[in-house]
């Protein structure tokens, strides 16, 4: 297994945390006394393997990032990339952002992606290991034992370990495995991205992507029991402080 490139994206204009997110962008809020880009950065630094930490944020953020790293005492390089967005309206998506970096960097390692804005307890260092033993791609789901909650979520179908469907927020969800913004792609699958890209496909969502990849190549799943927390609204971001002040 060669070395792994981290990409974290933190990009997005959080509109449904206005006011909160108007002037800080989403993954610098706080969460028990530190931002989530911490708690996040703090899971990546158990994998040794780890090259280097990408977050790609946009115009509006970069610099309230750049100021953050200047002040961060970072265990693994960590670059701040400028996707060149200036508003919800023209963004490029996690998708594009993943591809934009790509390209930026000439990235040829395999890939680690997680959305900056969630909080979760499960082992990096393990899902590193299944993704080395399976040597394909591997989404993190999270069973949400709820029909209407899953309603709200990217739903997985899995068949023998492996994703025979995705759908984003499905009115009639066929399952409650719920996708956590956590993947790994093999070297293999950059081309891959870029193609998807390159086709005219969705760039706005990791799932749309997951779904025409699926159909390509395999994707395995790894199923996380432990604390998970989607950091979409007021209430979640709430809930996440209770539990990481509790801790």
């Amino acid at each position: 297994m060669i070395n792994i490139d981290a990409i974290v994206l933190a990009a997005g204009y959080a509109t449904r945390l206005y006011p909160l997110t108007e002037n800080t962008p989403k993954p610098l809020l706080n969460v028990a006394g530190k931002p989530i880009i911490e708690h996040i950065i703090k899971k990546l630094n158990q994998i040794d393997l780890i090259n280097k930490i990408y977050i790609v944020t946009n115009d509006k953020f970069e610099h309230y990032f750049k100021k953050w790293l200047d002040n961060f005492d970072a265990e693994k390089p960590i670059e701040i990339i400028n996707d060149g967005t200036k508003s919800n309206q023209d963004r490029l998506g996690a998708i594009g952002d993943i591809n934009h970096t790509i390209n930026l960097k000439n990235l040829d390692n395999d890939i680690i992606v997680i959305a900056g804005d969630n909080l979760f307890e499960l082992s990096l260092l393990d899902v590193a290991n299944f993704f080395k033993k399976r040597k394909s791609n591997v989404i993190v789901l999270h069973d949400v034992k709820d029909f209407e909650l899953a309603k709200h979520y990217g739903i997985v179908e899995v068949d023998n370990d492996t994703i025979i469907n995705f759908e984003e927020k499905p009115i009639r969800p066929k399952s409650t495995l719920a996708s956590t913004g956590i993947y790994l792609f093999p070297r293999k699958t950059i081309s891959l991205i870029i193609k998807y890209i390159d086709q005219g496909n969705n760039p706005d969502k990791t799932g749309s992507f997951i779904e025409w990849l699926h159909k390509r190549d395999v994707v395995y799943s790894y199923i996380s029991g432990k604390k998970w927390y989607d950091i979409g609204n007021i209430e979640q971001l709430e809930k996440a402080n209770k539990y990481y002040r509790e801790k």
